[in-house]
């Protein structure tokens, strides 16, 4: 049986297309916006929790292909700041409650340990329920010294206030004796200082905007936008956005 996939309305041959990929280069970190969920719920007649349920699953999914493939870093905008700060009380909890079942999902996930997954998680946190953030200090703690890949998660996040959170930590640390701030010096008081910056940023949903998304390390990422809604993204998906990626010249200002 021949492996294809449908993508939009064209058959994809996958084996072909995975074979084309992997004499380039493929990047190392891919930042993903999954977009789209509320929509999908709406056209399918799901509940929002049903819809959610079926994006964790996909994001398990992506994972999972994306390791397939070897790329070490993967990071998931999962819960911006400003969803935080609008959703409904009664989808927060929904949202929290999702968040909760997946990370202890996560803690005895086979695939996790058995790839050597380090799971990080970061944002403001003090804004999510402790009992969210007690099981996310525990998957983190079970992950610590794993380093073969890396699932990194914004929860609480805003790319603007992550560079706020810097300044601020910057400013507090009177010890060092800063003379001169440059962007290496600043790089140390972000939230994910040793992390190499997104090669690729991916978002479902056909929106063409970035909302916050890492903003300090995507100023030389390359985008890729998708009109499926991110419960209906599939592994061709993946393989047209990293055979995009390659087919780009990057010049990095240049």
């Amino acid at each position: 049986m021949e492996n294809y996939e449908k993508n939009g309305h064209e058959s994809v041959d996958l084996d072909k297309l995975k074979a084309l990929i992997s004499n380039g280069h493929l990047p190392m970190h891919i930042g993903v916006i999954p977009d789209g969920n509320r929509r999908f719920a709406k056209r399918h007649g799901l509940s929002l929790y049903e819809a959610y349920e079926l994006g964790i699953q996909k994001g398990e999914d992506f994972a999972e292909w994306c390791r397939e493939l070897g790329i070490k870093y993967l990071s998931f905008y999962t819960l911006s700041m400003e969803n935080l700060e609008r959703r409904s009380e009664r989808e927060l909890e929904l949202l929290f409650r999702l968040l909760k079942k997946y990370m202890q999902r996560l803690l005895v996930d086979e695939r996790i340990h058995r790839d050597k997954v380090r799971v990080r998680v970061v944002g403001r946190l003090n804004l999510l329920p402790e009992d969210v953030r007690s099981v996310i200090r525990e998957v983190e703690n079970a992950t610590s010294n794993y380093s073969s890949y890396y699932l990194i998660f914004l929860i609480g996040y805003s790319g603007r206030a992550e560079i706020i959170d810097a300044v601020n930590a910057l400013m507090r640390d009177k010890s060092n004796g800063i003379k001169k701030i440059d962007e290496e010096l600043f790089r140390r008081y972000l939230y994910l200082p040793n992390v190499p910056d997104p090669d690729l940023v991916i978002r479902t949903s056909g929106e063409m905007r970035i909302s916050n998304f890492l903003l300090w390390y995507i100023a030389y990422s390359e985008l890729y936008f998708v009109k499926k809604y991110w419960p209906e993204i599939t592994y061709s998906d993946l393989l047209l956005a990293i055979k995009h990626y390659q087919n780009r010249e990057r010049r990095f200002g240049r």
